[in-house]
């Protein structure tokens, strides 16, 4: 049985450059504090703000990128349950389809940095990410995947796929 939790719907954006260099925030806050990460945020629900609209809104409002919806493909989405032991996550994954320019300005949450795809496995990163994000970009980002870990920290860390489609 799962402990009764907050629970937060949240969105990552995988954005690339021209080189196909992956865009990772150092995250200066919780969750996660301190650790490698793609950019993101949690969905204003009293608005009734989309998947999509939040994608956009968080990588507008985080490195002025503005976005429309054909730049997105939804590729997965994960239920976190007891992540970090003080909430439940769903969180979905979008690939971003249009290229950054540049590498943009440290903000509150964080700074940022260009990564090659492999050097990001040796990153300080979530080990969620590290076990199921990554693999999952890796494999589904032109497919779609559903996953569900559980996270809570007394427990080794349990990754289920409830249901992929891969890539034609």
């Amino acid at each position: 049985m799962t402990n009764e939790l907050p629970f937060k719907i949240s969105v990552l954006i995988f954005l690339r450059d021209h080189q196909n260099r992956f865009l990772m925030i150092r995250r200066a806050k919780a969750p996660n504090q301190g650790l490698w990460s793609p950019i993101g945020g949690k969905l204003e629900m009293a608005w009734g703000e989309s998947p999509h609209e939040c994608a956009m809104r968080e990588t507008e409002e985080e490195i002025a990128l503005r976005l429309e919806l054909r730049d997105l493909h939804l590729f997965g989405m994960i239920s976190e349950k007891g992540y970090e032991g003080t909430g439940h996550w769903l969180m979905f994954l979008f690939d971003c389809r249009k290229s950054l320019d540049g590498l943009p300005d440290t903000i509150e949450e964080g700074e940022f940095a260009f990564f090659e795809r492999p050097a990001i496995d040796g990153l300080p990163i979530p080990e969620t990410d590290r076990r199921a994000l990554w693999t999952a970009y890796d494999r589904y980002r032109n497919g779609f995947i559903a996953m569900r870990a559980d996270c809570h920290p007394d427990q080794k860390l349990d990754i289920l796929i409830e249901e992929c489609i891969l890539p034609r």
